[in-house]
């Protein structure tokens, strides 16, 4: 058995309040909305080399305990190490012990990206046999068909993939993309990324659904001078813009980019940094997120 001890508190108390439980004899601490599910709940994003945003004005701090722990008491000599005038309010719940890996299957299920393509984890059955079914599991590396980023790809892959054709994916993370164009009919599928995990994993996956031969996956921040019929990249807004010319170099003439991991309110500045390779427009957005798309030009494609 654990305990649960949950207390509300302004969004500039709380860290010093979460390091404070966890120097005190909590397990694991994290802050949470508090305003979660709610008209007032709101979401943040940030971006790699950027400041962290601030905490939600109304935080919730959560700290795991031992059952033996007594809660009072911890938090007692957190509120006073974190310059608190006195111990805040707190509940607690028990929280049973569990098998956590089943627990974490079951948050898992299959994920319908249209009529053609679905992802499936691997202990479950694929609900239509006659769609191509993709097999996944959830892993270290970024990718699972559930982002709303990475179904916008898998959408536009659906829409664009012709039989022989070439397919970069940068910034392949577990090599969704890289799959599905290479399931979808492509003849060479080449995933990049900079992170060994995320290339480990591409791999694995990749050879679970028979695509080996098809998706080479390689350690580079750039790909060798070749250029491809289509190139995808879900990564972020800051990536996006400042490796823009590094990607569009690989584009073939007449060929297609669709960019992703963008928000809404971030779409221009993307559209304007990649204005002098390919004149981008907003190809579909979901929850908040759009993919960005366009032709280089030259060349005849259909």
């Amino acid at each position: 058995m654990w305990r649960s001890v949950s207390i509300q508190t302004e969004a500039e108390r709380a860290e010093a309040l979460s390091e404070a439980l966890l120097d005190a004899g909590a397990c694991s601490v994290s802050i949470e909305d508090a305003d979660a599910g709610t008209p007032e709940e709101t979401p943040q994003f940030g971006e790699p080399g950027e400041a962290p945003a601030s905490l939600w004005t109304h935080s919730k701090v959560i700290a795991l305990l031992d059952a033996n722990t007594p809660a009072a008491s911890i938090v007692k000599t957190a509120a006073r190490a974190a310059g608190l005038a006195s111990a805040p309010a707190f509940t607690c719940e028990d929280v049973a012990e569990q098998n956590w890996v089943q627990l974490t299957q079951s948050q898992f299920a299959p994920i319908q990206i249209n009529e053609r393509l679905w992802i499936v984890p691997s202990w479950h059955e694929a609900p239509d046999e006659t769609a191509i079914n993709i097999e996944l599991d959830p892993g270290m590396a970024f990718g699972t068909g559930s982002h709303p980023s990475t179904r916008l790809c898998l959408d536009w892959l659906c829409e664009t993939v012709r039989p022989g054709c070439t397919v970069l994916d940068y910034g392949c993370g577990s090599g969704i993309l890289g799959i599905a164009a290479a399931r979808l009919g492509a003849a060479v599928a080449l995933g990049v990324d900079i992170d060994e995990r995320a290339l480990e994993a591409a791999r694995d996956n990749a050879a679970r659904n028979g695509v080996g031969a098809t998706l080479r996956v390689q350690h580079s921040s750039a790909p060798q001078k070749d250029t491809f019929d289509l190139v995808v990249a879900n990564i972020l807004t800051n990536p996006l813009c400042v490796l823009a010319p590094a990607i569009a170099a690989h584009i073939a003439p007449g060929g297609r980019v669709a960019l992703s991991g963008v928000l809404k309110q971030q779409a221009e500045q993307v559209i304007a940094a990649w204005s002098p390779w390919v004149a981008l427009t907003v190809g579909a957005t979901h929850e908040g997120w759009v993919r960005l798309q366009g032709q280089r030009p030259g060349g005849v494609r259909s």
